[in-house]
């Protein structure tokens, strides 16, 4: 009969995160892992099987809390034009806060691990659809009260959204300028707002 885990999987996983984040997947070797997750290399790999797995479940618990709580705040409380501002000031937020210059351990996951590892990769691709689709319903249910362009198609504005996001996020890491970074939102608020 197998032994009942002895730690909070969530709490080991929060651990697991802040040191693939802060670090990169690369650098992270199983030793800084099991110790800032307070196991030993054996009950890592028991656990959670090897280094890929972990940063797996550890990449989805991330995009969980992140993307999927943001999401869950704005899409479903907010008017769309207002979830979008919402959303992009929250990122704005995080990003200058970030004293680290982690970045978003999606975006750092989409530099350095999908153009190396096809089945990461396409994860990784699935959830920058998710937040493409998360736009998208923003833009078109925008369209559809007047508070967004029609000027552009839906599914451009939800790319140029897209593209925003991530142009930010990577630029947080290197230039954490407010004004550089809300200076990239102010043309693309224009473009939305355009009659």
């Amino acid at each position: 009969m197998a032994r009942p885990r002895e730690f909070d999987e969530a709490d080991v996983l929060d651990a697991a995160i802040q040191c693939f984040w802060t670090r990169g997947y690369e650098a992270t070797s199983v030793r800084e892992l099991a110790g800032s997750m307070g196991l030993t290399g054996a009950s890592l790999y028991n656990a959670f099987g090897d280094k890929r797995a972990l940063y797996r479940k550890s990449l989805d618990r991330y995009v969980a809390q992140s993307f999927g709580d943001r999401v869950a705040r704005f899409e479903h409380h907010l008017p769309p034009r207002q979830a979008i501002a919402a959303f992009f000031e929250e990122i704005i937020t995080r990003s200058l806060d970030d004293r680290k210059r982690k970045g978003c351990m999606l975006v750092n996951s989409a530099i350095e691990i999908a153009p190396h590892d096809r089945t990461l990769g396409r994860e990784i691709a699935g959830v920058l659809v998710r937040i493409e689709q998360f736009f998208l319903r923003c833009a078109r249910a925008g369209q559809a009260d007047g508070t967004v362009t029609q000027s552009q198609t839906a599914e451009d504005l939800a790319r140029l959204l897209l593209s925003t996001l991530l142009g930010i996020r990577v630029l947080a890491r290197a230039r954490p300028d407010p004004e550089l970074l809300r200076g990239i939102l102010r043309p693309v608020s224009a473009i939305l707002d355009q009659p």
